[in-house]
């Protein structure tokens, strides 16, 4: 049973980051663009933690929280390119 959730769950997942990848190349200004890049990067994120479970290892968590990190920071950092220019002050 658990194989079929985490099927339909992966599929659901993947149809999502197509759908916003659809976005990123389609987006009519460049925060609706930032949006679906982390948008993607949190369907990774699911995708990666689904995969982990159907192994049955951990690495894929770490991988997954590292990934999340590092998504945040480059979330951060486009939005204060577009506002302000620079990204340090």
């Amino acid at each position: 049973m658990i194989l079929y959730a985490l099927t339909f769950a992966s599929a659901c997942f993947g149809l999502g980051l197509l759908v916003t990848l659809w976005r990123l190349v389609t987006g009519p200004s460049q925060a609706d663009r930032i949006l679906a890049l982390d948008t993607m990067v949190i369907n990774f994120i699911a995708l990666m933690v689904l995969y982990g479970i159907w192994q049955g290892t951990q690495i894929y968590f770490e991988a997954a929280m590292l990934i999340a990190m590092v998504g945040f920071v480059s979330t951060v950092a486009f939005c204060r390119f577009i506002l302000r220019g620079d990204i340090i002050e």
